[in-house]
């Protein structure tokens, strides 16, 4: 995130829908007005964040996904107000995705009684380095790993001739959005903890495991600069001067991106299998994009329990 504003807006937007989560058996107005006015906020969250994702982040999938992301919040929490009942278990399920992430991406370093305690995010993202640097130096490739902008041991250090190459693994690249994404809609639904646990069971491993598979590849792509095709095509794509960062660009920003796209929905169907509560929301989001009814339950050959 780009800064101190946007993490409030953050915070105030995910504790907004907890409010609207923790009221729906209490008091469906103030759960309906809370989450209705979480969405709205939702919806500024990601119109802030447009020009983070595609002119300082130079990514085209991110960039329009969040620009999306904004009249998709708005027509949901619009029919949310109108009465489509349904869309709170959405909004639960955003809830603990919030509630999943913002710690690691929000909660700086502290000290506690004379004791330093690392920031959350640190920790994550030298952990999955150093898994990194293990599958790299596995692969035959031997970088330098040193402490990055950010203070933390998670970047890599390569050299083409006398030009030093650095690529850092940051909080993007530990796989917790995707693992956030899943474990908040599979807590957000009515269903036995059992199928549940199984559930993340599936999700986890599989997101944690390929995750460790990209930052490798990325790693070494670029520190050897392995994919400089097309380079003025891809300097003028992406708006960059620099020749170096096009193994990158197709790397992460192209490969990595859309494939991770392919995988999140496999991933999904393996989930919705084990748990077919989840439909409820695939239908919904379905419903949003089409705006037609869609009975997932019989075309996938499932049996929904009721919820």
């Amino acid at each position: 995130m780009p800064g101190l504003l946007s993490d409030t807006l953050a915070w105030v937007v995910i504790l907004t829908f907890v409010v609207g989560a923790l009221s729906r058996d209490r008091n469906e107005s103030i759960a309906r007005y809370a989450t209705v006015a979480a969405w709205v906020g939702f919806a500024v969250f990601w119109l802030q964040l447009v020009p983070h994702f595609a002119f300082v982040h130079k990514s085209y999938v991110e960039g329009i996904l969040s620009v999306a992301a904004v009249p998709a919040s708005l027509y949901t929490g619009y029919l949310l107000w109108g009465g489509r009942d349904s869309l709170f278990v959405l909004s639960r399920a955003v809830a603990a995705m919030g509630i999943i992430y913002l710690p690691f991406e929000t909660i700086p370093a502290f000290t506690l009684l004379g004791l330093a305690v690392p920031a959350p995010r640190g920790v994550l993202m030298e952990v999955v380095a150093a898994q990194t640097g293990f599958l790299v130096n596995a692969l035959g490739y031997h970088p330098e790993v040193i402490v990055g902008e950010q203070g933390h041991l998670n970047t890599f250090l390569f050299y083409d001739g006398d030009h030093r190459l650095t690529v850092s693994v940051v909080l993007a690249c530990t796989g917790l959005g995707s693992i956030a994404i899943f474990a908040g809609l599979i807590s957000a639904v009515e269903a036995p903890l059992g199928r549940k646990l199984r559930a993340m069971a599936i999700a986890v491993p599989i997101i944690y495991a390929l995750n460790l598979l990209r930052t490798t590849f990325i790693t070494i792509a670029f520190g050897r600069q392995y994919m400089q095709w097309f380079v003025d095509e891809i300097l003028f794509l992406f708006g960059s001067t620099d020749p170096y960062m096009v193994s990158f660009f197709i790397s992460d920003r192209i490969i990595s991106q859309v494939l991770a796209v392919v995988v999140l929905v496999g991933i999904t169907y393996l989930v919705v299998r084990e748990l077919p509560e989840l439909l409820t929301v695939i239908e919904d989001v379905l419903y949003m994009v089409t705006g037609d009814e869609h009975d997932l339950e019989s075309a996938l050959g499932l049996d929904r329990p009721g919820v």
